[in-house]
């Protein structure tokens, strides 16, 4: 008997050691791809896949509301998101979630891209951190002719106050965008896209324009 306490006691500790190791190792293998105006871009390999995830680390002024309300303002992508050539809402479940429609202009001779995502807005009432995450989801658009749909996305956004004015952002992004693409195209979106993202994205934020449309559902 005291060797079986023992022995679960002693597989406790060792999955317990492991899984914060496993944690800590995982943490590690973001490698910094560029860093511009504030904006840190990491790159990180991806089991079974050709592309690298992406994440994204950034301070803005601005509150979690204002970025929130940002967020759900999908038709406004076509402003600050990189390479988006339309964004429209398909469907609005509640002030909190949605699903729109996105299509992703690439360099000739690609095709465009496009995606179904649904965006689920959350959260923490204790440390205020909100999380919107915004897989890709199949349905809801039939597919069209000459553009890839892309159906494995995985995009996480975690918004922390650090103030009533000012936010730290970490946005993570998994994504297959199907068929053949050159790894210089490869390169130039997980590089350039991110910044030129997130510089769009504090530039809309400090001009104001979500100032008095915040999300009245996050607590800032």
């Amino acid at each position: 008997m005291f060797y079986d306490a023992s022995m679960r006691r002693f597989l406790s500790l060792f999955i317990l050691f492991s899984l914060t190791m496993t944690n800590a190792f995982a943490q590690r293998d973001w490698k910094l791809v560029t860093e511009s105006e504030g904006i840190k871009v990491f790159s990180q390999s991806v089991p079974d896949s050709r592309i690298n995830a992406l994440r994204v680390e950034c301070e803005v002024k601005a509150s979690a509301g204002e970025l929130v309300a940002m967020l759900l303002d999908v038709k406004a992508a076509e402003k600050w998101v990189f390479h988006t050539k339309s964004c429209d809402l398909l469907k609005k479940v509640s002030p909190s979630e949605l699903y729109y429609y996105s299509e992703v202009s690439m360099p000739w001779p690609l095709s465009n891209r496009d995606f179904v995502a649904h965006i689920r807005v959350s959260q923490d009432k204790l440390t205020k951190i909100v999380t919107v995450d915004a897989p890709a989801v199949p349905g809801f658009v039939a597919h069209k002719e000459d553009i890839v749909r892309i159906s494995h996305s995985k995009g996480l956004w975690t918004i922390k106050p650090l103030s009533t004015e000012k936010i730290s952002i970490v946005y993570t992004l998994q994504v297959d965008p199907g068929g053949d693409i050159p790894a210089w195209v490869v390169n130039t979106f997980s590089a350039q896209g991110p910044l030129h993202s997130f510089r769009k994205m504090k530039q809309e934020l400090q001009a104001g324009k979500y100032k008095n449309a915040a999300a009245g559902f996050i607590y800032n």
